[in-house]
């Protein structure tokens, strides 16, 4: 049906004037983007239908290339169609993955599917996920575990200039806002993020053999980068001297609290990029304690790596590295951190009952995507270690091994 409207609105908008690119630009209450979905009916999940200028190819991170987005309910448009520029995005998803993830901004901010206004979003395509949940159910754990702020996500089909490319997660970014990361509108607080993508036109300093990018304030005047870059400096020695107790004590540095969450939640799913390489997000403000987070990025957490030291549920790669190093070495901090677990542990437990649960929500929404990209099979990708008959048994094999972490992690926390 989807596809016969097609046909009929483009035929319409050649002969009635209109600029020929798949939508009307008329003043009619009646907008539309083309769909087709008679290969990828609907499977119960809002469809994203973007077109870029001229049917542009997006195929780079760094040309934002100029385009128009629609979302599709069941049988019709569910939105009015949105200005944007699309670009590719992602690190080894982008260099492995044939299903390329995307980053969106919008011209004017929007609230999309229920999640709070704004012009940016990520596209996530999850490829390396064969039970697509890694990313949407460590951002719920982290906001159920009383995070500040986790990132928002729905699921979405997306069609891109009139092609299915598949099951994603739509993302909020991580970026200083009310509604995100929130943090005082002044040129004394400071979004970082430890090992970014380099960009031009964006800030960077270097401490502990490691880049900053500074994510706000966006534009930051030499002194405002001087003073956090100076005040990372200074944490760091202090972590190096290692006295964390006393007048000036840790606390008067790191929200430990904070950190102690956001430690246990990498630990837990074994996240690579954590163990002080990338995607490292940190909050600070003049006179007030350094802030980790919010989490980022675990579709190759949870086992999923090439090294075999991070596939297996055993050890413990996050707290030997970097900062977390350090924290570590002092044997009252450790203590904390150590309650905390003992404290919270059953409720990670619990996390295996909700990948159960969301795992047969979505199992229907993943068909189309499996069909565009049969990878549930597939092993040869460096992105797919294990192959799988069923998405069920995809599931079963991801709660297997957080079964057999959590056992791993109860036996042998103290050490």
């Amino acid at each position: 049906m989807k596809k016969l409207i097609c046909i009929l609105l483009i035929t319409l908008f050649a002969g009635c004037g209109h600029d020929f690119l798949g939508w009307d630009t008329s003043d009619s209450e009646n907008h539309y983007l083309p769909l087709d979905d008679s290969q990828y009916p609907y499977t119960g999940v809002y469809r994203v239908v973007i077109q870029t200028e001229d049917l542009h190819g997006v195929v780079n991170r760094e040309t934002e290339v100029p385009a128009y987005m629609q979302i599709y309910g069941k049988d019709a448009p569910e939105s009015e169609i949105f200005h944007l520029t699309i670009r590719c995005r992602g690190n080894t998803s982008f260099t492995f993955s044939p299903k390329t993830s995307y980053k969106i901004e919008l011209d004017e901010k929007q609230g999309l599917l229920g999640m709070p206004q704004d012009k940016d979003w990520a596209l996530i395509a999850n490829y390396g996920d064969k039970t697509h949940l890694k990313n949407f159910i460590t951002y719920k754990l982290a906001n159920w575990l009383g995070d500040e702020y986790s990132p928002r996500t729905q699921y979405v089909e997306l069609y891109l200039n009139r092609t299915y490319q598949g099951l994603y997660l739509l993302t909020e970014t991580v970026k200083a806002s009310n509604d995100r990361v929130n943090i005082p509108y002044n040129d004394t607080s400071f979004l970082l993020e430890i090992g970014p993508t380099v960009k031009e036109g964006k800030s960077y300093f270097k401490q502990d053999n490691r880049l900053f990018e500074v994510k706000y304030p966006k534009n930051i005047s030499e002194k405002s980068l001087e003073l956090v870059k100076k005040h990372m400096g200074e944490w760091s020695l202090y972590l190096s001297q290692g006295n964390f107790h006393g007048s000036d004590s840790i606390d008067t540095w790191l929200d430990v609290d904070d950190f102690i969450r956001y430690y246990w939640i990498q630990e837990f799913t074994k996240n690579l990029d954590a163990a002080f390489h990338r995607s490292i997000f940190l909050t600070w403000e003049k006179n007030s304690v350094i802030k980790m987070g919010p989490v980022w990025d675990f579709d190759q957490g949870y086992g999923n790596w090439t090294k075999e030291e991070w596939q297996g549920p055993d050890g413990w790669p996050i707290r030997s590295e970097g900062w977390a190093a350090k924290i570590f070495s002092d044997e009252q901090t450790r203590t904390r951190i150590n309650n905390y677990w003992v404290k919270n542990r059953l409720f990670f437990a619990t996390i295996t009952d909700s990948i159960s649960k969301y795992g047969a929500i979505i199992e229907k929404y993943t068909k189309n995507d499996f069909k565009r990209w049969p990878m549930l099979s597939n092993n040869d990708n460096d992105l797919h270690k294990e192959s799988y008959q069923t998405y069920n048994e995809a599931i079963d094999s991801l709660n297997s091994w957080i079964t057999q972490r959590l056992q791993w992690m109860n036996d042998h926390f103290t050490e």
